[in-house]
């Protein structure tokens, strides 16, 4: 059965979707099936990411027109991307019974991947706590500024809150060293277990990167452009960090129908 993770932030600009294309690649490059699920309908661009230019999107899928298999474009490294669209203003926001219809239609694929990643919508929408609530791990990415320790923690409040999720993994984007991202890991943690009964985890940082923002640009994800660089080891500590993090419990609407009611 396939492992889910949702990737999310508390607000953009802290580079959620590079992190989570570049774990995804990093899990393929060593040897996981992986299918990746861009779910910022309508504003997606992890295919910009991947140097990408899907002929469908999830779209076709959502509307009927084709089966959800055909919206799955083959991406680097054996890596399957559903794409959730750009520039479709009909996708920005899906009600609750077709994002819960659309999580139940991935059930198929089951047996075609090993870890599935969820791209979700910045902040805490009720879509992003749909695909949230819905996946085994939920990996918040963090960057040491005030707005984003606000917007962060709204998210890990809504997800506890409304979804019953506990167990979160935490990345420190844009840290000027791993003393500082653990610093500002350690100041978030504390917030969060004042208030709420959840398990936070450190599971690594990234620095301010040239390389990053540069493969940004080329299109080119960096684990495959510099996979021994030191950005591209990160990740591969990210990667087997997150896979050994503790998945949260199952219940209500989940990918692959892993509810326990």
């Amino acid at each position: 059965m396939p492992i889910s993770i949702s990737i999310a932030s508390g607000k953009g600009g802290v580079g959620k979707t590079s992190i989570a294309v570049n774990l995804a690649l990093t899990m393929a490059s060593l040897g996981s099936r992986v299918t990746f699920l861009d779910a910022d309908f309508g504003l997606a661009n992890a295919h910009l990411l991947m140097g990408y230019n899907p002929a469908k999107t999830v779209r076709e899928a959502i509307t009927g027109k084709s089966d959800l298999t055909d919206s799955i474009t083959k991406g680097p490294l054996g890596l399957q991307l559903i794409s959730g669209g750009n520039g479709l203003l009909e996708l920005l926001n899906l009600d609750r019974s077709t994002r819960f219809n659309l999580i139940r239609s991935f059930d198929p694929l089951a047996e075609k991947c090993d870890v599935f990643f969820v791209d979700v919508p910045a902040g805490a929408s009720d879509s992003s706590l749909s695909f949230v609530n819905a996946s085994d791990k939920v990996l918040i990415v963090l960057v040491g500024e005030p707005t984003s320790f606000m917007d962060a923690y709204t998210m890990v409040k809504a997800a506890y809150v409304e979804g019953g999720v506990k167990e979160f993994s935490i990345v420190v984007n844009m840290a000027d060293n791993e003393k500082q991202a653990k610093e500002t890991f350690n100041k978030f943690n504390k917030t969060a277990l004042n208030f709420l009964d959840v398990n936070l985890r450190f599971i690594g940082y990234l620095p301010h990167s040239r390389s990053l923002r540069s493969s940004i640009v080329k299109r080119k994800p960096l684990v495959i452009s510099d996979n021994k660089g030191r950005e591209s080891l990160l990740f591969k500590s990210m990667s087997k960090e997150l896979l050994s993090s503790p998945n949260n419990k199952a219940s209500g609407i989940t990918f692959f129908n892993k509810s326990t009611i």
